[in-house]
């Protein structure tokens, strides 16, 4: 047993463990001081919605309040192991300014009212938008940490009940292009690998994904691998120095937006040197030649002109990657977010195609989620897909989720695709769109080019519902504000980036009058009176466990198969990975493990699109294309950036994450070891580029583009020249300010300066392209970035010390060896 402070060593120690060996058991606890283990009454199972890792834990309870987390050693996705922000973050739920009762706008101010009073005011709004102007002046605007059985609710409610084609989540922002990536080459979402093919991959590739930051448990089992026998060989591409890129056998560090043109490169010496898998290629896939036509005269020397990566270097990942007898590849947000997101990912679906790395230990790709529940969305159908991954361009589909719904197929809007996120707040922007419930989420800080979403949301045209745990910079612009239950505070399932489906379980009341999201939207329902065409009730469930079962006869027969699911199977034991059904009841580890399942015509969930202008195929052109269902390999041209760097703005700026907080920072700043560990924003910058301007850390600077500016104090990394990085987390509910810059409160969040812009094919905004300019504002005087010293933004210079705590303990119990029963920790 050993104590760590998992702030300042937040990947704790290592378990070494061989290739082809199961990961040994290392159970992390984190209790508050003072509270011993044999205090604790209950343990209550969960998992955690801080990141899409899905790590399971169990919820420790005294007195009826949360007092720790320890994690599950049973469960197949962490083997008890917890991240910085698992083990700390749900000391947000106690936080005193929790919304505890609902709020409407009364002459210009929000005041407290009772439940009856707000829903009257959200559902009169309702009936008069339906009479005077349509389903189509009506948007909700969703989450990525609400609960499989919410989403499924509201896109019940959205779809049949009001009949909007108005839904979308926040995983528009963040895996959006990982569900339309693997619809391109599988014709279908749905992750192919696994997180246990890190244990038998012999190369593992992180494509613009620094997984030691966004999803640390994985980071851990990886860093295992590494100190044990036969460890992997690490391909990175990422331009600024993570973790990751610290322990790859090769980082490739290319200029932002020119993703697509390194990996035609890999793709190129891949296929010259002769090192695909013809067999796979003529049994499974199509689309080869066209791609190896596309391909042939990007040569790394090519690509190094363009991507400002030296050419030896691309030859020596693709060697890597060539060679590889089993290769897992994970793709995020340095893809998904930036030029060319939806041509680029599938580039990496590419790379295992030609080299028939599917559906076997080690051999698989995992275009991975950046929230916890992003899965959800997509299968619910609360984001622009249909539930139950149905085809909105395929009649029969729909006509089958009517059935399930018993409603007309006209009412369920397909006359065209699903609204994505950016387009339903340019309908608002335009006036069409009147009304827009946006739940736990918070878009007037995520959402790019922030001016013009606060503009949005303040429109006395459009009325705002937001649902959400406190009053966010979004929620003060709102007209009424329903106070919601969180995690620990309610019952529900949710499903991880590699299909893993848990149960959380509810340990504690929830403050005040706050409900949970599915109580509310049951509510919204009955008050509407959504009736199907048999004039019954429209929703016919009652509460979570009612709900799922309903969730269930929606994804009968489809590839989120969760027929084999119930509660009482997810309590006490392990995750289970979907499809669960009559053919795999223990669940499906691996798709595709015998050739490509869900591709042909008559089933698929798109027909595909352009990868580079984004215009959609139809049945036909994809039946004569693609007759066999075989998966598709797809090539795409490099093309630049929409905006490029110029005298005026001679920086590309990237935006992103790190390891201590989530999101808007609206639960980990509200718990103090993670706050400590990164209070403040911060800009960085290479040590070549701050030299050359006789810039120092720690110095205030202002980041400026085309749409605002932020400040911040200054870090000096190892990052790519050229290029500056701002955590995009920080907002202004921690200051006087309160939802914007003023004159007192100059900008703060990063998207202030982001461009509206997004991929043709995924809609996903690009935060990681925009010119910018860097001016000094003070001198430092020697005192550090208020970042953190042990991720991607360590500082060059030496001397800085991590302040870890704030005062409050971080120190962990990390127990090894100790599985226990399947049943303990369940309720």
């Amino acid at each position: 047993m050993n104590t760590v402070d998992r702030i300042a060593h937040p990947w704790g120690t290592r378990t070494p463990y061989g290739r082809h060996e199961s990961w040994p058991d290392r159970v992390d606890t984190y209790l508050t001081e003072g509270i011993e283990p044999g205090a604790v009454e209950q343990w209550v199972q969960a998992a955690s919605i801080l990141h899409s890792d899905g790590d399971a834990m169990d919820i420790a309870v005294v007195g009826g309040r949360m007092v720790g987390v320890r994690g599950r050693a049973v469960d197949r996705v962490n083997r008890g192991r917890l991240g910085p922000k698992d083990l700390f973050g749900w000391q947000a739920n106690a936080s005193a300014d929790r919304l505890r009762r609902p709020l409407i706008r009364m002459e210009g101010r929000l005041a407290e009212c009772d439940w009856d009073t707000a829903m009257d005011r959200v559902v009169g709004h309702t009936r008069q938008l339906l009479t005077e102007r349509g389903p189509g002046s009506i948007g909700f605007y969703t989450s990525g940490q609400l609960f499989l059985e919410e989403y499924y609710t509201l896109a019940v409610l959205a779809r049949a009940g009001i009949g909007t084609n108005h839904l979308d989540g926040n995983t528009r922002l963040c895996t959006s292009t990982a569900a339309e990536a693997l619809k391109e080459s599988f014709g279908c979402d749905g992750q192919p690998g696994t997180f246990d093919d890190f244990d038998h991959a012999d190369v593992i590739a992180l494509f613009g994904h620094n997984l030691a930051e966004t999803q640390p448990v994985q980071w851990m089992r990886i860093l295992d691998r590494l100190e044990g026998a036969d460890p992997p060989q690490v391909v990175c591409v990422d331009p600024r120095p993570t973790q990751v890129a610290a322990r790859a056998t090769v980082h490739l560090a290319p200029r932002a937006g020119t993703n697509v043109a390194l990996l035609n490169a890999l793709l190129h010496e891949v296929i010259q040197s002769g090192c695909v898998d013809e067999r796979y290629i003529e049994s499974h896939t199509v689309g080869f030649e066209e791609l190896a036509g596309q391909v042939e005269a990007c040569t790394p020397r090519w690509a190094a002109d363009i991507c400002d990566v030296p050419a030896a270097r691309i030859c020596e990942a693709a060697e890597v990657i060539g060679r590889a007898r089993r290769l897992t590849s994970t793709v995020l947000q340095g893809i998904y977010q930036s030029h060319q997101a939806t041509a680029a990912a599938v580039q990496v679906n590419n790379l295992h195609l030609v080299r028939g790395m599917l559906g076997r230990p080690g051999a698989g790709v995992l275009q991975m989620n950046g929230q916890p529940t992003a899965q959800n969305t997509r299968e619910c159908g609360a984001n622009g897909d249909l539930p139950g991954f149905r085809n909105w361009q395929n009649d029969s589909h729909v006509a089958e989720l009517a059935r399930v719904w018993n409603v007309e197929a006209s009412k369920i809007p397909h006359y065209g695709p699903p609204t994505h996120a950016m387009q339903m707040f340019r309908y608002a922007e335009q006036g069409s769109l009147r009304m827009l419930w946006i739940s736990g989420t918070n878009p007037a800080v995520s959402l790019p080019e922030l001016a013009r979403i606060r503009s949005v949301l303040a429109q006395e045209r459009l009325f705002v519902v937001v649902q959400d745990l406190f009053l966010t910079e979004t929620a003060q612009l709102a007209d009424v504000v329903l106070p919601a239950a969180t995690w620990g505070e309610k019952t529900g399932t949710f499903t991880n980036a590699d299909r893993t489906v848990h149960l959380s379980d509810k340990a504690v009341d929830a403050p005040g009058e706050a409900r949970a999201d599915l109580e509310i939207f049951l509510d919204y329902a009955a008050r509407m009176d959504f009736r199907d065409k048999d004039d019954r009730p429209l929703i016919t469930w009652h509460d979570a466990e009612t709900a799922f079962e309903a969730w269930k006869r929606c994804s009968a027969g489809r590839p989120c198969d969760y027929t084999g699911l119930t509660y009482d199977r997810l309590r006490g034991g392990s995750g289970i990975q979907w499809p669960v059904n009559e053919d795999a009841p223990d669940g499906t580890t691996r798709l595709y493990t015998d050739g490509i399942t869900w591709a042909d015509p008559d089933t698929c969930e798109a027909y595909g699109k352009d990868l580079i202008t984004g215009a959609a195929d139809d049945v036909v052109e994809y039946r004569s294309l693609n007759p066999d269902g075989k998966a598709m390999i797809k090539a795409a041209a490099y093309l630049p950036p929409h905006e490029e760097p110029n005298q005026e703005y001679p920086f590309q700026l990237t935006t992103g994450r790190t390891l201590y907080h989530f999101h808007t920072r609206t639960k980990t700043a509200r718990a103090p070891q993670l706050n400590a560990a990164a209070p403040e924003v911060w800009v960085e910058i290479s040590t070549a580029d701050a030299d050359a301007r006789q810039l120092h850390e720690g110095d205030l600077v202002e980041v400026s583009t085309r749409r605002g500016a932020l400040r911040g104090r200054l870090r000096i990394t190892a990052i790519r020249p050229g290029l500056l990085f701002v955590p995009f987390h920080y907002g202004y509910w921690d200051t006087p300010a309160g939802h914007g810059p003023d004159e007192a409160t100059p900008g703060r969040a990063a998207n202030e300066t982001t461009i509206t812009d997004w991929d043709p094919a995924s809609k996903q905004p690009l935060f990681k392209t925009a010119a910018a300019a860097l001016t000094l504002l003070e001198r430092g005087e020697g005192a550090p970035a208020p970042a953190p010293t042990n991720t991607a933004s360590a500082p060059t210079s030496a001397g800085h010390v991590l302040d870890t705590t704030g005062g409050q303990a971080a120190h962990v119990v990390e127990e090894a060896g100790t599985a226990r029963d399947g049943r303990e920790g369940s309720r």
